[in-house]
């Protein structure tokens, strides 16, 4: 079987560990010698290519990867990846379950890291069940590019998995089964189909009691209401915090990661006037250029502890 560089790299940092002595280094005397011969300590070895290698953080390799669109990584700049992900906690041992991954700009990354120790499953609309004629054939199509896509990449998606859903009955896998549930930028597409409710219960009951909810989501103006901005592809923060709370979670921390402050938020088509939609006039690119993508909410969300029965 071929291994990939990100299992490589796994492979080295274990074979260094198990080489790597057990024992602490002793402290030197007090009198300040080294024992009968006071000699002095060893000079310390110089850092080798392999020792670098193995110190890596994953998430390098993962940024770094060959199969990333190119189109892709150049949104990191507005995505910022890794500091989301740290936010969120996410690690290559976990088992991730991404939710409406769409053209996979986050499977690309979240897949290769979960080969190995991890698991990673995407959670797509099943077509039949997705609403009018337009709707089914646009999830058909998606569905389809995002299989086409991992397996083009059998060697770094080869252990992701993706499942289709009823966004009305949500079922996202056996409960309990989840470390992490992460959703970038779909909230606002569940108020509009008026299956929001459903889905961040379908979170709940997938994440083990511990288990993190991280939502990434177009950030409203303050003081906006629902109704003003349902149809924008902007939500209130207030609300979407509401939603998981609602479904039992606990709001641990919010950042400010993806926040842009050049986003005015009252463009002509709501938040696909900015890039990567960019439905605007041609005439106002260089305007929407310089705001760059949507002002962003980042929330952490955790599943609360089974309460544990009281002492007999």
């Amino acid at each position: 079987m071929r291994r990939t560089p990100l299992a490589l790299a796994f492979a080295a940092t274990l074979a260094l560990a198990a080489c790597s002595p057990a024992s602490e280094e002793a402290a030197p005397p007090a009198d300040g010698t080294y024992g009968d011969t006071a000699a002095a300590p060893a000079a310390e070895a110089p850092e080798t290519t392999v020792d670098r290698e193995v110190q890596a953080d994953p998430m390098d390799a993962v940024l770094a990867g060959d199969w990333r669109d190119p189109a892709n990584s150049a949104r990191d700049g507005f995505r910022h990846p890794r500091e989301t992900l740290a936010f969120f906690g996410v690690g290559p041992s976990q088992a991730v379950v991404e939710i409406s991954p769409g053209g996979g700009w986050y499977t690309e990354i979240l897949a290769p890291l979960a080969q190995g120790k991890g698991r990673y499953v995407g959670i797509i609309n099943d077509p039949a069940k997705s609403g009018n004629e337009r709707a089914q054939q646009y999830y058909a199509d998606a569905n389809a590019k995002l299989r086409e896509k991992l397996a083009a990449r059998a060697d770094v998606y080869g252990n992701a998995t993706l499942v289709e859903i009823d966004p009305n009955a949500p079922v996202l896998g056996e409960p309990g089964s989840a470390d992490v549930v992460l959703t970038f930028r779909n909230v606002h597409n569940w108020v509009m189909a008026g299956n929001e409710a459903a889905m961040f219960k379908s979170f709940f009951e997938v994440l083990r009691p511990g288990g993190v909810l991280g939502v990434v989501e177009h950030r409203a103006a303050a003081g906006k209401t629902l109704e003003e901005v349902k149809t924008s592809g902007y939500l209130p923060e207030d609300y979407v915090i509401g939603l998981a709370t609602a479904a039992g979670f606990v709001l641990e921390e919010k950042s400010e990661i993806n926040a842009n402050p050049a986003d005015t938020k009252d463009h002509p088509n709501g938040v696909w006037t900015l890039a990567p939609s960019n439905n605007h006039e041609e005439a106002d690119k260089a305007k929407y250029a310089a705001i760059g993508e949507s002002d962003r909410m980042t929330l952490r969300f955790v599943k609360p502890q089974a309460e544990t029965a009281p002492a007999q």
